[in-house]
């Protein structure tokens, strides 16, 4: 820590302790325990850390999507509100469509000071906008992150548990040909829930098709175009485990087009249980990810609050689902 401005991430590396509880102790909060917060204020003191005046902050949290196109940021933002509104803060919801110059007016916003911490959601938590952000001492904390900084807490769900239970569920009814649509490959979430699927087949003792596989991004057209090449397939699966709701109504629709229905010719499970899944048809069975209660979280975390982890997610059983004929 040898530079000009000593950040707050490289504050909390030398205590040995996570970065919202050195924003605790900046900002003089009582749930710190007292040696941890001498030594704190003390390596504070050694290095110089010159953050802003506690609790001199604008009442004011910023919240970053890398797009804001659907009700999975909607669920999120709802989560966001309701938390702000508790600990008495606002919220500002802005997006980065423009690439690189909605990150530069990001970062000239934000060198103002007027932001008690910043969130970045999936996406946009990449390493140059959080080194970026470390340098400004503005507190940070990732929502479903693309990747896990080590110096920024994070909030996310139980991807893995929730990919092995919807598995589990469709081998459970009988199906042995099982097709997976992923997501985006770079994101955490995404790599958990693959492996949540193949776990399944392991511990069922059954083999995946590897054929089997297709590549989504996460949205409908993705879903319709690799739910159409599994179902063209010589030996098309009985059913399809999407990443996402919204790949699963694309496959809904690629059954359509085929004349397949579902669930009697093709069981479908999907992953979210935004509040389309249930008016879907048929109602769609999916796994349960509890997107406020992440908003909440971040929150939380973000103003010190919290440490941020991980919450359960569940199986939603509706009628998308049955046994193979």
């Amino acid at each position: 820590m040898n530079r000009d401005r000593t950040t707050m991430a490289e504050i909390a590396d030398a205590a040995g302790v996570s970065l919202p509880t050195v924003s605790k102790v900046w900002n003089g909060r009582a749930d710190v325990s007292e040696r941890t917060r001498r030594r704190v204020e003390e390596l504070m003191r050694k290095h110089g850390y010159r953050g802003r005046t506690p609790r001199q902050e604008s009442g004011l949290i910023d919240v970053v999507f890398s797009e804001i196109d659907c009700s999975w940021e909607g669920e999120h933002i709802r989560g966001l509100e309701a938390a702000a509104f508790e600990a008495d803060v606002r919220i500002v919801v802005s997006s980065l469509d423009h690439g690189e110059a909605s990150r530069r007016r990001l970062l000239q916003r934000l060198r103002s000071g007027h932001t008690d911490g910043v969130i970045l959601a999936t996406e946009t938590a990449t390493a140059p906008l959080v080194a970026a952000l470390s340098r400004l001492n503005v507190p940070l904390a990732a929502l479903d992150p693309v990747a896990r900084h080590a110096d920024m807490p994070f909030v996310h769900s139980a991807n893995f548990a929730g990919a092995r239970a919807a598995t589990a569920h469709l081998l459970a009814l009988g199906h042995r040909r099982i097709g997976l649509i992923t997501g985006l490959d770079q994101l955490v979430c995404s790599q958990a829930r693959r492996d949540g699927f193949f776990a399944a087949h392991d511990e069922a003792g059954v083999s995946p098709d590897l054929d089997l596989v297709e590549r989504g991004d996460y949205n409908t057209p993705s879903g319709i175009t690799a739910g159409g090449r599994l179902l063209d397939r010589h030996h098309p699966p009985t059913a399809i485990f999407a990443m996402n709701d919204g790949m699963a109504i694309g496959v809904y629709e690629a059954a359509r087009r085929r004349g397949v229905t579902v669930p009697d010719q093709l069981s479908v499970v999907g992953f979210d249980d935004l509040p389309g899944a249930r008016w879907a048809s048929p109602p769609l069975t999916t796994v349960r990810q509890p997107l406020r209660e992440m908003g909440a979280l971040a929150v939380r975390t973000v103003l010190g609050h919290a440490d941020g982890g991980m919450l359960g997610t569940e199986l939603v059983v509706r009628e998308s689902t049955s046994p193979p004929l």
